[in-house]
């Protein structure tokens, strides 16, 4: 498999790094894989990585959690009944900012949200770059930003998406160019200085290389997002996230066997964590909400 450096930060331009961990990818390959830290906005970085041509091979598991329709296993369980009450909430957080506008859900994998949200006669779009998951959406999405109808969207999410996309900044700025002036993105990423973070090292279930590219900090988030010329109104915590990340790291930990101490283990972890995040707000997983500047 042909795999590519990272030299400079994409965001500050530095191109000094200090080794952060050394990950195995649980879900496919079983590779090791490196991540660094920049050392001047905090971006943790897969390098090397796979180039852009052979990324979609690292996402050909019937295990692959994003794309997961039915349950085959405890893990699998607890993802969809947290799914189930993710789309709610996230339904929740975003319908004040609609206005009877459109929404765009960008990486919309096999568009669960996207149906949530119809249901309330929503005029929603999606955008998914993986064929196997818009055949397996029940609703039409396109495959690039290129190819949805010529229109200005009130609200723009993208749940857990940023971390796969090799071109940060160019992103940003096609997604700010179909957002009306007044419109709101939501940009949910993991947080590697989480606790759960810290306690499970190069296990956290959430570096999952190599499919997530970036790791952001608060610090490295924000530097981005000004960069791109988007400004953060108000970062959310995602609070159930650090639950099954940590029952998920925990599977790694013990290779495969998540049995009930490492269940209820995780449980703790993941309870630990969101206490520790009270002031911090250090939690797993972080959604931030911006605006055009």
């Amino acid at each position: 498999m042909l795999l590519e450096e990272v030299d400079s930060c994409p965001i500050c331009g530095t191109r000094s790094f200090k080794q952060l961990h050394i990950c195995k990818d649980f879900t496919t390959s079983l590779e090791l894989f490196h991540v660094k830290q920049c050392v001047s906005c905090d971006l943790a970085i897969t390098s090397p990585r796979p180039t852009v041509q052979h990324a979609p091979s690292y996402y050909k598991s019937a295990t692959y959690i994003s794309h997961t329709t039915s349950a085959t296993g405890i893990i699998d369980s607890i993802y969809l009944i947290i799914r189930r009450f993710s789309l709610q909430w996230k339904y929740r957080l975003v319908r004040k900012y609609m206005n009877g506008g459109a929404l765009l859900d960008f990486g919309c994998g096999t568009g669960h949200f996207l149906r949530y949200v119809k249901r309330y006669n929503a005029q929603v779009f999606g955008v998914e770059p993986s064929a196997e998951a818009r055949r397996a959406s029940e609703i039409e999405v396109a495959d690039s930003l290129n190819s949805l109808p010529p229109i200005q969207f009130n609200v723009i999410t993208m749940w857990h998406v940023l971390e796969h996309v090799y071109a940060l900044e160019e992103t940003l700025h096609g997604l700010k160019n179909r957002l009306i002036e007044s419109g709101t993105i939501f940009i949910a990423v993991p947080n590697w200085e989480s606790s759960d973070a810290a306690h499970y090292k190069e296990l956290w279930a959430a570096y999952d290389v190599p499919r997530h590219l970036w790791h952001f900090s608060k610090k490295s988030m924000t530097a981005l997002l000004t960069k791109s010329g988007l400004q953060i109104c108000e970062i959310i915590p995602m609070k159930l996230d650090s639950f099954y990340v940590s029952m998920l790291s925990e599977k790694y930990k013990s290779q495969g066997n998540l049995g009930m101490a490492r269940f209820f283990r995780g449980l703790y972890v993941g309870l630990r964590s969101n206490q520790m995040a009270r002031k911090s707000l250090n939690h797993s997983s972080l959604i931030y909400i911006v605006k055009k500047r």
